[in-house]
């Protein structure tokens, strides 16, 4: 989620709710996910969130662009942690 004046404060509420209405829209299709992840980015700035049942987590470390190796393997162990891959 690409915050609307580029600042990742201002991204979290944003990826917060969209979390929470993809969990409601999953539990209302009969599809039960018990992590669902986020991430908000300036594009230089990362940060990342998970949501767990009615618990919000949100990574206390800030990545940056310049740490892609960090991101990339944030990214990659979140997909291969999905069913479907």
């Amino acid at each position: 989620m690409l915050p609307k004046n580029e600042t990742i404060k201002s991204g979290l509420k944003q990826c917060i709710a969209t979390m929470i209405a993809s969990q409601l829209f999953n539990q209302q299709q009969g599809n039960i996910i018990n992590e669902i992840y986020g991430v908000v980015t300036t594009e230089t700035e990362w940060k990342f969130l998970k949501l767990c049942e009615n618990t919000i987590f949100i990574d206390k470390n800030d990545y940056f662009i310049k740490e892609i190796d960090k991101i990339l393997g944030i990214l990659t162990t979140t997909l291969m942690a999905c069913p479907q891959f």
